[in-house]
């Protein structure tokens, strides 16, 4: 569990305002389930999806998401899973492989969303890409409520990870805004 607590370059729960906003979230809880409702909600809710932006900076670090108060599903994970650490709740960095046809037609990438480690459930995937038309992700476990159901050649990867992949890291730092990332989503390809 030690690997999913930890604070890093991306996950920096360390850094001065997501330490304050995690603290923020946690006031008045009492449990981690109730905590980490607060963190998903605020993430989901609070910090726009580029994509559903239409526009804007990418983001890579939580502290980065943060400031900037929008992120693509990777940065918005990051930011999650370091006001989940922070609080003292493993997290982990989920993928799915979706088709990204709501963009450019016929691309597949990966799609970025969180494990969080709750007592009385275990592991519990969650996912605050932010909610809109035909999304509707929610946190009430035991029941998995993700923004997207997977369809045919989509996947979920079977790995909890506790730093991001250096594909989606590497597509974060090259992809500086919405347009650089439009059609070059991080991808790992078909297994098949």
């Amino acid at each position: 569990m030690e690997e999913f607590l930890v604070s890093s370059e991306i996950i920096d729960y360390t850094h001065p305002i997501v330490a304050a906003k995690a603290r923020e979230l946690a006031e008045g809880c009492n449990s981690d389930t109730e905590i980490a409702r607060r963190c998903f909600e605020f993430v989901r809710d609070a910090i726009r999806h580029t994509g559903d932006a239409g526009e804007g900076i990418t983001t890579l670090r939580a502290s980065e998401v943060l400031q900037q108060e929008q992120g693509w599903c990777y940065a918005k994970s990051h930011l999650l899973t370091a006001l989940l650490r922070a609080n003292g709740i493993p997290a982990a960095l989920c993928y799915q492989r979706l088709s990204c046809s709501e963009y450019v037609e016929g691309i597949y990438c990966l799609h970025g969303l969180n494990a969080v480690y709750l007592k009385e459930f275990g592991w519990y995937r969650i996912d605050a890409r932010g909610n809109k038309e035909g999304v509707d992700a929610q946190f009430d476990p035991p029941y998995e409520k993700l923004a997207f159901k997977l369809g045919e050649n989509e996947y979920d990867l079977p790995d909890l990870y506790a730093e991001p992949l250096d594909v989606v890291v590497n597509a974060l730092k090259e992809r500086k805004n919405y347009a650089e990332m439009i059609g070059h989503f991080p991808d790992i390809g078909d297994p098949s």
